[in-house]
């Protein structure tokens, strides 16, 4: 072979090669099963991996009256309902966690835990000066914290039983979902709100500090959607979900962000499985989850 055939041989090769790599990196996502319209304004999901279940926040009514009848489902990992009615008495529950076994809800401006194997109310801790707390996270030393939207804050319980404002900061650009890795906090912003929900430019994934409370962009900044679930696919980048545009979003260590999925405006806090291969993500406005499988 002379050189010329060699050297063309071998970018084939390469060009093969990197053909392959690029298919064997993109994410195929296939629906495994869809729920009956059985819920009420469902707003978060979260994976009991202990007792292989889910949960689901209902919001039923309204986001920011305390009426009174909100309440968390728990339903199989298959979206079977077990049972609908699990927990009553909250108001507008939205983002959940689960730390030292316990599930903790925001609700307006509460932080609520129950006990998981009693489906009991167990506190309620006031977050003074929060208007619209939304997602929910835990760290490895079982720390609380939860965003408060339209005040640019995140809160944190400590163990005392009070629920301190952590950060106030604008950089936050109207924090919604919480999502802890090691020492830091990835933040899906919405956007700076500038009537009601609607913002004039929208939100990207933020980096902030467990150590210093520093705030950075994850990449370059560059506006995404009105991000709502961060949840990480254990390769270094997340998925995420617009709720304005009802979009599932995959966005890498460098910002950038490949849609998924186009489903309908509400896609919510969504749970990532990883043992299972399976993303879950409630559909508020359609009062339905829908559940994909990762290829």
């Amino acid at each position: 072979m002379n050189k010329f055939k060699y050297y063309f041989s071998a970018l084939s090769f390469a060009a093969i090669f990197f053909m392959v790599s690029v298919q064997a990196s993109e994410i195929e996502l296939e629906k495994a099963w869809e729920t009956d319209a059985v819920f009420k304004l469902p707003e978060s999901a979260i994976y009991d991996e202990k007792r292989d279940v889910l949960y689901v926040s209902n919001i039923n009514e309204h986001g920011f009256k305390r009426l009174g009848n909100g309440f968390i489902s728990k339903i199989t990992t298959d979206g079977k309902i077990i049972d609908l009615n699990w927990v009553l008495g909250l108001n507008a529950p939205k983002g959940l966690t689960i730390s030292n076994d316990k599930l903790y809800v925001s609700d307006i401006n509460e932080l609520v835990e129950i006990d998981i194997e009693k489906g009991q109310i167990l506190n309620r801790y006031v977050a003074d000066g929060a208007s619209h707390l939304n997602d929910v996270a835990a760290d490895d030393k079982g720390h609380v914290y939860v965003a408060d939207t339209f005040t640019d804050s995140i809160y944190r319980l400590n163990s005392l039983g009070m629920l301190p404002r952590w950060l106030t900061d604008a950089g936050l650009e109207a924090p919604n979902g919480l999502h802890v890795e090691g020492e830091n906090m990835i933040i899906g912003s919405w956007g700076f709100p500038t009537d009601g929900f609607n913002s004039k430019v929208p939100g990207h994934l933020k980096i902030v500090s467990l150590i210093n409370k520093s705030i950075r962009s994850l990449g370059n900044g560059k506006p995404v959607g009105n991000l709502d679930g961060v949840e990480a696919d254990g390769k270094g980048a997340y998925y995420v979900t617009d709720w304005i545009g009802g979009k599932l979003f995959h966005i890498k260590a460098n910002g950038d962000a490949k849609m998924l999925l186009e489903l309908s405006p509400g896609a919510a806090d969504h749970e990532v499985i990883l043992e299972k291969q399976l993303i879950i993500i409630p559909l508020m406005k359609d009062n339905k989850l829908v559940a994909y499988k990762i290829k």
